[in-house]
């Protein structure tokens, strides 16, 4: 197997609109292949199914970033923030990361998200309200990215009318595309959102909220003294972005999944009892994470027979195992019938996505309805000019569509 890497080759509109195609000849080279990805950096990546499940199990890659010898990773944060921003269950190990996951895992059980099922569906319903007399929407714009907005806003307690700052903020500081951040975009907004978050958290240590999480986190910071300062704003930031970000691409993506396969749109609108189902399958087919999800080697580390050296980033390729035809049966086919559907879009083991229940329930409620209430669903442009998300972060930057002014049923 040849270790010369792969450009994966952002600047091209044809990969960012299908990865696909390439992501399948990497696989089948081999099960560890070299590339270089976003930013330049070069990475590991880990392509098959079981491999990746062992990797993302392996305590010798690391999710600390300060483990990697690519310096570049760590210069796009500013040196005197880079222990606050990386303070947060992401991005450490245990025993730290055992601690802070601990702290909030009780908001998210599938019961605690269940509770939150009435209220999701009024903001769908009330979103949907405001484009049904049109008859046309960025599913985007106007659904995808308000619906989660709105609901981690009121779960951790953030003003609402607050949301479009710390969208601002987010998308300076995250990779969009094949370009490394700049520094001091990424330090600017990084101080103004610490700012932000610093004076909420004042005045929630004064008013604390009816049971809202980050009053509850602040409890725990003040009272049992589990969270230092740091790791308070740094948890904070994470669950604001991390909660609704992903959640976008899921909604948007699956939505733009169905309209491009009209069968599986109307399977699915004739039995929504396959939603649940089908929200894993929109995970697995194209997930809001590409390729995947980085790990950082501790020492030499063997996967698959190929040695990867210490320091290097490891890239467990959830977007490329997902479709490993020794796990997933006719893997490139969409189909919301699928069964057996353990995907990786959530990742696996210690760092498996806290907050999936509620981007699951937020997907069934979204799309279910959506195909209920907006009859006649097309997209408004040709599919070859939908504009996607260059890397990291997959799905469409906008969903144009039309559909029939007729869908005024509302609840689910």
């Amino acid at each position: 197997m040849s270790q010369q890497p792969v450009l994966l080759p952002y600047a091209d509109p044809a990969f960012v609109a299908d990865p696909f195609p390439l992501y399948r000849q990497l696989r089948e080279d081999g099960p560890v292949r070299r590339a270089v990805i976003a930013g330049g950096l070069d990475a590991w990546l880990v392509t098959r199914y079981e491999d990746g499940i062992a990797a993302l199990s392996d305590p010798r890659l690391s999710s600390d970033v300060r483990d990697a010898s690519d310096t570049r990773l760590l210069q796009q944060l500013p040196e005197t923030e880079r222990e606050s921003m990386l303070s947060n269950m992401l991005r450490s190990d245990p025993p730290d990361h055992t601690r802070l996951r601990r702290l909030v895992s009780k908001a998210f059980t599938a019961r605690r998200v269940g509770e939150l099922r009435p209220r999701i569906q009024s903001i769908t319903d009330g979103l949907l309200d405001a484009v049904v007399p049109a008859g046309r929407a960025d599913l985007v714009a106007d659904f995808a990215l308000p619906l989660p907005v709105t609901v981690i806003s009121e779960l951790l307690g953030v003003p609402v009318d607050d949301r479009h700052e710390f969208q601002r903020w987010t998308d300076d500081m995250i990779m969009r595309g094949a370009e490394m951040p700049d520094p001091a975009v990424v330090n600017a907004a990084w101080q103004e959102m610490r700012a932000y978050l610093t004076k909420l958290l004042e005045t929630k240590r004064a008013r604390p909220g009816d049971g809202d999480l980050l009053s509850a986190l602040i409890t725990a910071r003040d009272e049992e003294q589990q969270l230092n300062e740091d790791e308070l704003i740094a948890m904070a930031f994470l669950l604001l972005v991390a909660g609704y970000i992903t959640t976008v691409n899921l909604i948007g993506g699956g939505i733009a999944a169905l309209l491009a396969h009209p069968d599986q749109l109307e399977l699915l609108r004739s039995d929504p009892e396959l939603l649940p189902g089908a929200i894993d399958e929109f995970l697995r087919y194209d997930g809001p994470v590409s390729p995947g999800i980085a790990r950082f080697a501790r020492e030499d580390v063997e996967i698959a027979g190929v040695t990867v050296p210490r320091g290097a980033t490891v890239l467990i390729a959830s977007a490329i195992a997902d479709r490993d035809p020794a796990r997933f049966p006719d893997p490139d086919r969409l189909d919301v019938t699928r069964r057996d559907n353990a995907h990786l879009a959530f990742g696996h083991g210690i760092h498996y996505c806290l907050g999936a229940p509620l981007a699951r329930l937020e997907g069934q409620v979204a799309i279910g309805t959506a195909l209920r209430r907006l009859p006649g669903l097309a997209l408004a442009v040709p599919p070859g000019e939908l504009r996607w998300r260059p890397g990291g972060l997959r799905g469409p930057v906008s969903l144009p569509v039309t559909f029939t002014n007729g869908g005024q049923v509302r609840g689910g």
